[in-house]
Parts: structure tokens; sequence; C-alpha cells
């Protein structure tokens, strides 16, 4: 128990202490039609939640999203995103992205069936 107890503390100060040097806001000019947003998407995604789930989304302390969006659509994902869960295995804290930044990621997430 006490050996759970210290991974996920220190999962947690890890996942904390990544989006804290995650800041930058890159605001692309271009305008293809969505494309911006899921490279965007991604980009935030692989500062703040990588970490966690992977580079490969396969999972790590936290689960796999390689097919996240076949299990939950854009607001769920967002909603996550915003308000944290607790799952299995462990628990996703809230407000790593915020704003247009969650959203750019949840709609990226919801593309990956």
């Amino acid at each position: 128990m006490k050996k759970k107890i210290v991974t996920f503390l220190l999962g947690s100060s890890l996942v904390l202490g990544l989006a804290a040097c995650g800041g930058g806001s890159d605001s692309g000019s271009g305008s293809d039609g969505g494309k911006d947003t899921a490279s965007a998407g991604e980009k935030i995604y692989n500062q703040k939640c990588s970490s966690c789930h992977g580079g490969d989304l396969k999972g790590g302390v936290g689960p796999d999203l390689t097919k996240v969006g076949a299990k939950y659509k854009k607001a769920e994902i967002l909603d996550i995103i915003n308000k944290g869960k607790n799952g299995s295995i462990g628990s996703m804290p809230a407000g790593l992205a915020a704003g247009d930044e969650a959203d750019q990621v949840a709609e990226w997430l919801a593309a990956k069936k």
C-alpha cells in the first residue's frame, strides 16, 4: 500500500512539475480547416499530457488514449480535462490545460478512434 501511495505522489509531482514547464502559447495564423487545431492539440498534449499518457498515447501512469475518441465525445473529454477524473489506474488532475488549450486537446483526442 505504501508503495502505491509513494508512486502516486511521485507521479503527481512529476505531472505538476511538467505542467508548469509547458506554458508558452503558439498562436499560428493558418486557416486550413482544423488542421491547425489538431496540430496545436497534439503539441499541447505532448507538453502537458504525454508524461502520464505516453508520447504514443499508449498509457503509463495514466490510461491508454489511443482510441479515446471511440469511448468519449469531445465534450466528455473536455469535461475530464477541466474537472479531472479518478480512475482505476490513478487520478487525472484537473486543469492541466484550460480554455483554448483544453479545447484543442479535447478535439485532437476525440479524433482518436
